[in-house]
């Protein structure tokens, strides 16, 4: 399965959001929320603490 690109939680078949950008990158959300955390406000997943980034950072398991 696929894993959302902002907060890491996996994407079941069929849902969730796909954007490609323009130099060909692609970037998958679970929701409208991700997705407008990391295009529009431009928020970093490390900092928002909801994501499981923020969560490894802070337990120390991830650099």
């Amino acid at each position: 399965m696929v894993k959302c690109d902002f907060c890491g939680t996996e994407i079941t078949k069929g849902t969730g959001k796909l954007f490609v950008k323009k130099d060909g990158k692609v970037i998958n959300f679970c929701s409208n929320k991700c997705e407008k955390n990391l295009l529009k406000l431009k928020r970093k997943p490390r900092t928002t603490t909801w994501t499981n980034e923020y969560q490894a950072v802070k337990k120390g398991t991830k650099q």
